[in-house]
């Protein structure tokens, strides 16, 4: 059973520019291959001396979990880019945290706590950032969750990778990983339509908790979280795109479409 957020009145009721070449797909430019510490002024000899996506790629080599794993990084790091330059937030501190913000845990329960206690550590060795700028990227990934409000995102620079995370949580992809995790932990596709799930009854589990109910109990609660105007305008699609993917999916399985 996922563990849930307290429950208000229920509202419910990439970005990527991938290009491909010869086959082969590239981020864009400004994710994968600039430094992306540039504006530290620091210059690397070999590149293990500064954070690089080589080094991001190595952190994350362990991860099988489809729906936290090095692609939802990428994805986070991406949008937030995006949402950095839109809002004026810097640039450099949110990619980063975004880079980090998922690092493998004993289990996700307290993933933000010990992710940002890494981020801490790999920062300072892999960047001359000054102590402050580091804090930053590090509140930045402890403040990220969604089901753990009680380190609540004070920077802009945490707001945006609040707001990166969860818009990946929703729409197409949002849809994607929510069956990809029901999948990996043997939960049922479909139990009850969205209108039926009782928030009121205890929270079902292991099989019975499904993509539905992860769409009531946060999927769609997300959009009214968000920080930012820019995440905001790109969360109005991706919502409307995810409850019409349930409403066609009910119609499905009750056999009127």
């Amino acid at each position: 059973m996922r563990k849930q957020p307290a429950i208000a009145s229920s509202g419910f009721v990439k970005y990527t520019t991938q290009k491909q070449v010869r086959g082969k797909v590239f981020l864009p430019e400004p994710v994968e291959q600039r430094a992306c510490f540039a504006a530290s002024g620091r210059r690397a000899a070999s590149g293990d001396e500064m954070l690089n996506l080589n080094l991001v790629r190595e952190l994350y080599a362990s991860v099988t979990d489809p729906v936290h794993d090095l692609d939802h990084v990428l994805r986070v790091a991406a949008l937030a880019e995006r949402i950095a330059r839109a809002e004026g937030a810097d640039v450099d501190v949110v990619v980063a945290a975004a880079w980090l913000h998922d690092l493998p845990s004993e289990g996700r329960e307290n993933h933000a706590k010990e992710a940002a206690a890494r981020a801490k550590h790999i920062l300072e060795e892999n960047t001359d950032w000054p102590p402050e700028r580091i804090e930053n990227a590090v509140h930045a990934v402890r403040a990220h969750r969604f089901r753990d409000r009680s380190v609540m995102p004070r920077t802009l620079e945490a707001k945006v990778l609040y707001d990166a995370d969860k818009l990946d949580a929703i729409g197409a992809i949002g849809v994607a990983r929510a069956f990809a995790y029901a999948g990996l932990h043997g939960e049922r596709l479909w139990a009850v339509p969205p209108s039926e799930v009782d928030l009121a009854a205890p929270v079902p589990e292991g099989r019975d908790y499904t993509p539905v109910h992860e769409l009531v109990y946060k999927l769609s609660r997300i959009k009214s979280t968000l920080y930012t105007a820019t995440a905001r305008r790109i969360a109005e699609d991706r919502h409307a795109f995810m409850l019409a993917f349930f409403g066609r999916l009910q119609a499905e399985v009750e056999g009127r479409r």
